[in-house]
């Protein structure tokens, strides 16, 4: 599902304009990715909580030269979903 999907969805269910659910949607997850940005850990009630992890440096391997090549450290993004939507996947 694409974002532009998500529009289309919420748009025929409120019938609201797709203009008008688009620019909810694109703001919505820019607050999201400024909170990240700032470190801040993201609830969304029964949907999941996102958060920000450091991944320590480690040595990685080139599979075709088999030469040791070592990884940085970085940040990345952790999605853990939230009990209602576990329980609806299942």
């Amino acid at each position: 599902m694409t974002k532009k999907d998500i529009v289309l969805k919420v748009s025929d269910e409120t019938n609201l304009k797709q203009i008008d659910v688009k620019e909810v949607v694109q703001r919505t997850f820019d607050c999201i990715v400024d909170a990240l940005v700032r470190g801040e850990r993201i609830e969304l009630r029964n949907f999941g909580v996102f958060r920000i992890k450091q991944r320590k440096s480690r040595t990685g391997r080139n599979p075709r030269t088999n030469q040791v090549i070592p990884v940085p450290p970085r940040k990345v993004v952790i999605f853990k979903a939230g009990l209602e939507m576990k329980q609806k996947i299942k």
